[in-house]
């Protein structure tokens, strides 16, 4: 039998994720969002939307990335005019992240091509097979964060 690495599977179909947005068809007009941004942007509006507010340590906890990473990604948003950061009214130490107008009009496009792209990685598999895969996700990160 051969012999199954899960690692090496998870990198190359992150590859073909990457290559795959890579031909977006909002590309051009989405350009400007490089790496994590496209990830915060839809993370930030889905908080908006629900009336909670976000700050970078939220951002670090949620995409399990570094505070120096989320630094360097949130100055460079800044500068593209994608976020603004505002001090908190209870703490003025702390900054909250907002989108701009201009990051809500990116992120319609974007959602039309993450729903797109969705539907076509999740093509054939049951509801209930993607929750077993979405746990079995869950599971692995678990077990990397706890070693």
């Amino acid at each position: 039998m051969k012999e199954i690495r899960i690692g090496l599977e998870l990198r190359t179909l992150n590859n073909l994720i990457r290559r795959r947005c890579d031909f977006s068809s909002h590309k051009k007009e989405i350009e400007t969002i490089t790496g994590n941004n496209g990830w915060i942007i839809g993370f930030l509006a889905e908080n908006t939307a629900a009336g909670r507010d976000v700050y970078q340590k939220t951002i670090e906890e949620h995409f399990n990335i570094t505070r120096s990473a989320v630094s360097n990604a949130l100055s460079l948003m800044e500068q593209k005019g994608l976020i603004t950061r505002p001090a908190d009214r209870q703490d003025a130490r702390r900054k909250k992240i907002v989108l701009t107008e201009k990051a809500g009009q990116l992120k319609k496009l974007m959602k039309e091509d993450f729903d797109a792209f969705e539907s076509t990685l999740t093509k054939g598999f049951s509801d209930e097979e993607l929750e077993t895969l979405y746990n079995f996700f869950q599971r692995m990160k678990d077990n990397l964060q706890n070693s």
